[in-house]
């Protein structure tokens, strides 16, 4: 099967009322073990290359990689998206490189520290767009900056995170501010601010409304029902993967991801993108803890890696099952980039506020 636009498979979990995580990746065993998950449970998958993966393994190894995966895999829509795009230019690089999804992170400006204005955030999404749906390619934007709201600070994930501290307006997504930044910019899915932010330390405690706005998203569906939402920093940090980081010799304090039960809320209330990155990598660090903790003279790093894929396939197989996802694959036949375009340039695909 041939890759897939992040348009068509949200506009059918959008039909169907499901979500998709969306996982990072930066390397084979992680590409491997989440189309394993995938295919398992006959899902669709979104794998998000972010700039620092771009460099660690480099841009000719990320093509290929996918490439292999499209081969290994023939039977699991892929849709491959650029993480947290910082400029123009890092957008139309993975569009050239066959990425069929990127994400322009407008809220930030290219040193992707600091905060943008509204207009600067419009215009160079605005070019994004342009230049991608001339080719068929989807496009994420992003309006509000990630971080928590009890502290208004964030963390950053490959360099990519504000950096100070905010204030609640711009740690919160305007909903009538989406509705003019979609209008305008037709963007294809928009992250929006709500409370959620990079790495482990989302939360001191299990979040509440305080510290997790869902109504930001209830707020924006009403006034955009066929948009769809994206929510990053939505790892769960599931307490036994902190448990078996810290058994087999890691020391990572207490802290609280995004329950499932409020992404599945989200769900409901037209988010289709779910952004996962913290949870893959306790899953695989933790079991390489283990054997090293178990198997102290085991020194093949194959050895170390499959039991690492075997954890990282068993989250994402329940993030498929969790979110909706299993048993779409079959339903879908991705469209040609050319007749995607087309459909772009005739207006079928265009956002419309509601009455």
């Amino acid at each position: 099967m041939t890759r897939i636009t992040l348009r068509e498979l949200l506009d059918h979990a959008g039909e169907h009322g499901y979500g998709l995580p969306a996982f990072n990746v930066n390397n084979m065993e992680q590409i491997i073990a989440i189309l394993r998950a995938a295919r398992a449970v006959e899902s669709p998958a979104i794998l998000q290359v972010s700039r620092g993966a771009r460099s660690y393994a480099g841009d000719a190894m990320v093509r290929a990689l996918m490439g292999a995966a499209e081969e290994m895999f023939p039977d699991v829509p892929l849709c491959v998206h650029q993480d947290h795009g910082n400029s123009f230019d890092t957008c139309r690089s993975a569009i050239d490189q066959d990425y069929t999804s990127v994400m322009m992170d407008g809220s930030l400006r290219e040193d992707a520290t600091t905060p943008t204005t509204y207009d600067e955030n419009l215009a160079v999404t605005l070019q994004v767009v342009e230049y991608a749906h001339a080719r068929g390619v989807s496009v994420e934007g992003e309006l509000g900056v990630l971080g928590r709201l009890d502290t208004g600070r964030g963390e950053q994930e490959d360099g990519h995170g504000a950096t100070g501290t905010l204030d609640r307006s711009q740690l919160l997504t305007d909903p009538d501010q989406a509705v003019d930044f979609v209008e305008r910019t037709q963007v294809d899915a928009l992250a929006i601010a709500m409370g959620t932010s990079h790495g482990a330390y989302k939360f001191s405690e299990r979040p509440d409304s305080s510290v997790l706005d869902m109504d930001v998203v209830k707020q924006i569906n009403q006034r955009l029902p066929d948009l769809h939402l994206v929510m990053h920093g939505s790892s769960s940090v599931p307490q036994e993967l902190q448990d078996v980081f810290n058994q087999y010799g890691g020391d990572l304090p207490q802290t609280y991801g995004v329950p499932v039960e409020e992404i599945q809320e989200g769900i409901r209330h037209g988010v289709r993108k779910v952004n996962i990155d913290t949870d893959t990598r306790l899953a695989m660090t933790g079991a390489m803890r283990r054997l090293a903790q178990t198997d102290r003279k085991e020194f093949d790093p194959r050895k170390w890696m499959a039991p690492a894929m075997e954890a990282l396939t068993t989250l994402c197989r329940s993030r498929y099952e969790q979110f909706g996802s299993a048993g779409m694959a079959p339903r879908l036949s991705p469209r040609p980039l050319a007749e995607m375009a087309a459909r772009y340039a005739s207006g079928e695909l265009a956002h419309r506020p509601a009455d």
